[in-house]
């Protein structure tokens, strides 16, 4: 019989997030106790594709509610330990753990950054019409880039962030299995039948 335990994803990655969150002042705002560490599995076991996603549970400006197609809908509540989240932060395995050790840590801060300033279950809304990431994905990954090295020159735990380091087969084959929280995307809910003038 195997005494191996499966490696825990959601565990290890929150520990990683809550450490990120406590040395970087980009990040004093986020709650990680409030964040539901997810995984789920890539369609596809290829490199390209979606690496994360940020769910925010929240509408603009943390509101409860929203008007769509002449309707006010809320958000389906996710609850851990009788807590309820504010976001959920997903991952796509095997695929993100498949690329580079600073790939990978790129992916995790790009995530959190998404996370409003204001920790109200809506995202940070940059200026002008591309408000996600700004008018180039690509400068928003190179400040995510600077991040990840002032992160990693603050002398972080290495076993925080040594499970980065491996491929998901290395991680399966070390730990005999990879386990995690695994969450439905969240439904839209009517708040009520009628329709709004």
């Amino acid at each position: 019989m195997s005494t191996k335990k499966p490696f825990n994803f959601s565990h290890a990655m929150y520990h990683l997030c809550r450490d990120i969150s406590r040395r970087l002042p980009e990040f004093h705002h986020i709650n990680m106790d409030r964040i539901a560490i997810a995984f789920a599995q890539a369609r596809r076991n290829v490199p390209y594709g979606m690496q994360a996603k940020l769910t925010p549970l929240r509408f603009e400006n943390g509101d409860l509610q929203t008007t769509r197609y002449g309707r006010k809908w809320t958000v389906q509540r996710i609850y851990q330990d009788q807590e309820e989240m504010l976001y959920i932060l997903t991952f796509y395995l095997p695929r993100f753990l498949n690329h580079s050790f600073e790939e990978k840590l790129i992916t995790v801060v790009h995530e959190l950054y998404h996370i409003s300033p204001a920790f109200d279950g809506d995202i940070r809304r940059l200026e002008g019409h591309y408000h996600v990431h700004s008018h180039s994905q690509k400068e928003y990954d190179a400040h995510m880039a600077v991040l990840v090295k002032q992160y990693l020159k603050l002398n972080p735990p290495p076993e925080l962030y040594a499970f980065l380091k491996c491929r998901f087969s290395t991680l399966q084959k070390k730990h005999g299995g990879v386990v995690g929280l695994q969450i439905p995307i969240p439904k839209l809910i009517p708040v009520d039948d009628s329709r709004i003038a």
